[in-house]
């Protein structure tokens, strides 16, 4: 008896033997499971935070560089801007720049320097909040030049007027906060034509088809007639004279500055019309845009800058967008 005690006891010591040396194992794989996933946490966290610094370093650069650019065209403008009153695109200031390199591995590798009164201004839809017929009638034009629907001048002038009161082809609030998600109508100046996209159905397609001719300025700035695309000239003319032949536009005014003249604009108006656009176009231009583009090795980064031209001359960025236009 004693005997098969002992040999029980002996095989129940060898079973827990055995079963510790299995819990053991187990708890060693399982620490050893706890170190890899800790040290690659902590190595993915330390590579995101070298990514994140380098990108902001960059972002600094390219932020510091497209500065130096906004300088750089600020004197541009001083010192080729207006003769006698006049901005036209034979002007040095209306030329492309670059690609320069402004240090190793740092580029700039596009600036151009727009006119914005050369474009139709989205807030004289509705200058002092009140619709502006006239406004958008000449905005249906422009529409309707570009294949578009001259709806959008109607709804566009809604968003910007300070009324609730929609008109015949507009919306307010009451439309937009039936969309998803819903939203208010802006009524009130814009600061960027981005807002167009705010409209129910106006699309990637239609903004990337008009946003080179709108912009977004002060109510009741002019429309500087040197600069303006044929379709704008068209658009407050009511004629298609100037949008049915651009390359002619084109080298008329790289021959003669600024092309048409305002006489010759007013020519082609009837005297009503003379009436109705004379505080409303110019030859000089206030507002500028420039597009600076740059590369730090192998990341490009944009900034799209909003020039101010005061009374005085001096010059002075009054917005910018980094990143997006």
């Amino acid at each position: 008896m004693r005997a098969h005690a002992c040999i029980g006891l002996r095989r129940t010591l060898r079973g827990a033997r055995t079963s510790q040396r299995g819990i053991a194992l187990i708890t060693a794989i399982v620490l050893v499971a706890i170190a890899t996933v800790l040290a690659t946490t902590i190595g993915f966290a330390s590579v995101m935070v070298a990514r994140r610094a380098t990108t902001a370093f960059g972002a600094d650069q390219a932020l510091l560089a497209a500065e130096g650019a906004e300088a750089m065209a600020g004197y541009v403008l001083k010192q080729s801007g207006a003769t006698n009153g006049i901005d036209s695109l034979d002007q040095v200031w209306a030329q492309p720049y670059g690609p320069y390199e402004l240090a190793p591995g740092v580029s700039l590798q596009f600036a151009q320097i727009e006119d914005e009164q050369g474009k139709f201004n989205i807030n004289n839809l509705a200058p002092n909040g009140t619709d502006d017929t006239t406004e958008i009638q000449e905005f249906q034009q422009l529409l309707t030049l570009l294949g578009l629907e001259p709806k959008w001048a109607d709804l566009m002038a809604d968003w910007v007027d300070a009324d609730d009161m929609p008109l015949t082809n507009g919306a307010e609030d009451a439309d937009y906060l039936g969309q998803t998600p819903p939203y208010r109508a802006a009524n009130e100046p814009v600061t960027s034509i981005s807002e167009l996209m705010a409209l129910p159905g106006f699309g990637r397609e239609r903004y990337n088809r008009l946003a080179p001719y709108v912009t977004a300025l002060p109510p009741g700035t002019k429309i500087n007639i040197c600069t303006a695309p044929g379709v704008v000239l068209d658009a407050i003319s009511g004629k298609t004279e100037y949008s049915t032949d651009l390359q002619s536009l084109a080298q008329s005014r790289q021959q003669n500055g600024c092309f048409p003249s305002l006489a010759e604009f007013d020519m082609s108006l009837s005297p009503g019309q003379q009436t109705q656009l004379a505080s409303r176009i110019g030859t000089g231009s206030n507002y500028f845009r420039l597009r600076t583009f740059i590369t730090i090795g192998t990341a490009r980064f944009s900034l799209y800058s909003l020039l101010y031209v005061d009374g005085s001359g001096q010059i002075r960025p009054i917005l910018r967008t980094f990143g997006t236009e």
